[in-house]
């Protein structure tokens, strides 16, 4: 996992909801909580990637049409 430990996502919720001065109750911070979780997770999971150290991110990203038909 993660060399970082990740934040408490419960917390996470309350500060960023204060910081944008967004009304959350209380159960629906529980359910945002959980995504919060999850999408930490996830992104630890990106992050925890081995990556050489000559890897370089690519200039311009640009998604292929797909062919229809």
């Amino acid at each position: 996992m993660a060399q970082n430990p990740l934040p408490d996502p419960e917390a996470y919720t309350r500060m960023m909801a204060e910081a944008m001065d967004l009304p959350l109750e209380e159960a629906d911070a529980a359910e945002v909580a959980r995504n919060v979780a999850l999408a930490f997770r996830l992104a630890a999971s990106v992050m925890d990637y081995p990556l050489p150290d000559e890897a370089e991110p690519a200039a311009i990203f640009a998604a292929r049409e797909q062919a229809h038909g």
